[in-house]
C-alpha cells in the first residue's frame, strides 16, 4: 500500500537516479473539462479537443458532419491493399475484408476542425494494437506513421495508441464510412484537432 512516506521515497529515490518526475505525478493526471449534454456547438468548435471530456455530448447525426481536406478520393475496394511496414518483423498488406475480420471496437470521439465544425461521432474500427500483433514491432520503434492516398502523413507516438482513443475507423455512426469522410479507413485521434485525422488511409510506418 502507497503511503505518503514511501511516495516520498519513490520520489526521491528516482531523483537521485536521474529520473524526472513530479512528487505528485504517480496520483494526479490532468483533468479534462467534462461539458454537459446540450453543449453550444458553436462554442465548442473554439475549443481545444485535448481539454475536453465529451461523454455527455450528443452524437451528431452523420448527414450534419463537416468535412476538410480532399472528399472525393475514389479507391478501388478490389485493389486496395493497406500496408503495414517500416520497423517489423513480418510486414503486411491487407485487404478491404480482411481488415473487417479483426475484432472491432467501438468509440464516440469529438473532432473539432478549430473555428469551423464540430464531429462528435460514433466511431468503429481497428485498434492500431491489434494490427500490430500480427507484424511483431521491432524493440526500438518509437513512432507510427499514418499515410493518406493522398499524400498527408500524422505521426503517432506508439505510447499513445494504447492510453488515448486513437485507431482506424471504418465505420461511422452505424454506416460504412462514407467517401467524403475517408472510406475505406480513416484515422480516429482523440486529443487531435480534425485536420490529423488522415482520411483514405492506405499505409502504417513503423519508425
Amino acid at each position: 500500500m502507497w503511503t505518503r512516506r514511501k511516495l516520498i521515497r519513490a520520489w526521491f529515490g528516482a531523483s537521485l537516479s536521474g529520473l524526472v518526475l513530479h512528487p505528485f505525478s504517480i496520483c494526479w493526471a490532468k483533468t479534462k473539462k467534462l461539458l454537459p449534454r446540450g453543449f453550444s456547438r458553436e462554442e465548442l468548435k473554439n475549443m481545444n479537443p485535448e481539454e475536453i471530456d465529451n461523454r455527455n455530448l450528443e452524437v451528431d447525426p452523420l448527414e450534419k458532419f463537416g468535412t476538410m481536406g480532399p472528399t472525393d478520393v475514389a479507391v478501388d475496394i478490389n485493389t486496395y491493399r493497406l500496408k503495414i511496414t517500416g520497423k517489423v518483423k513480418q510486414p503486411l498488406s491487407l485487404t478491404y475484408d480482411e481488415i473487417l475480420k479483426y475484432p472491432s471496437l467501438i468509440e464516440t470521439v469529438l473532432l473539432i476542425c478549430p473555428g469551423f465544425f464540430t464531429n462528435n461521432g460514433r466511431w468503429s474500427g481497428v485498434s492500431f494494437r491489434t494490427l500490430l500483433k500480427s507484424v511483431v514491432v521491432h524493440p526500438e520503434a518509437k513512432y507510427l506513421d499514418v499515410k493518406g492516398v493522398y499524400g498527408k502523413v500524422v505521426r503517432i507516438p506508439l505510447k499513445d495508441i494504447d492510453r488515448k482513443r486513437v485507431f482506424l475507423s471504418y465505420r461511422v455512426n452505424g454506416e460504412i464510412l462514407p467517401q467524403k469522410h475517408g472510406f475505406p479507413l480513416r484515422l480516429v485521434y482523440e486529443d487531435a484537432y480534425g485536420y490529423d485525422w488522415v482520411k483514405y488511409v492506405d499505409e502504417i510506418v513503423i519508425s
